[in-house]
């Protein structure tokens, strides 16, 4: 993944840029950049700060994730330093302006303690092209053309029978 949020909840490890082909476009942008694979562990990162997991969440809502909006004014160094200063969300809290309607104890708690299904089924069905193509392309900004590609792949791969994930990629 990408996906810093991925640290914030809990994942013991991250690796970014993992390409096949060694490059990412640039947001917004019509222009590629050259990527290695990075590795992040959760342990090193939190070691390295000298933060506990519970800051490091602190530290995603003051700043922003994709679910709590961040605190204006307030940059990742700021937040380490509120972090390490006041320890907990609590302290943290008596020390900004938290103006978001959604509390910052409700956004701490389901970072920390999310809403897990321990029922559910699995169903396969029949990929939905269009939607993939509109989300990768029209949401993400990936080229139309490699994605139209992949999903034509998809598509004749489905019509035979494959023997490894090896062939599909040589195709």
């Amino acid at each position: 993944s990408q996906d810093f949020d991925a640290l914030i909840a809990g994942s013991p490890k991250l690796i970014r840029n993992l390409s096949i082909s060694g490059r990412r476009k640039v947001p917004k942008k019509e222009m590629y950049i050259e990527v290695k694979p990075e590795l992040i562990e959760l342990s090193e990162v939190l070691s390295s700060l000298r933060i506990t997991q519970e800051q490091l969440v602190i530290i995603g809502i003051l700043v922003g994730t994709d679910y709590a909006p961040g605190v204006k004014g307030i940059g990742p160094k700021t937040a380490l330093k509120l972090v390490r200063q006041h320890k907990t969300l609590e302290k943290v809290l008596e020390h900004i302006d938290w103006q978001s309607e959604i509390p910052a104890e409700a956004i701490f708690e389901f970072l920390t303690n999310p809403p897990v299904l321990k029922d559910y089924k699995l169903e396969w069905r029949k990929p939905e092209y269009e939607g993939l193509f509109e989300f990768m392309v029209e949401e993400h900004d990936f080229s139309a053309k490699r994605v139209k590609k992949v999903i034509e792949r998809l598509q004749a791969a489905k019509k035979g029978t494959q023997s490894s994930l090896k062939g599909w990629l040589e195709k």
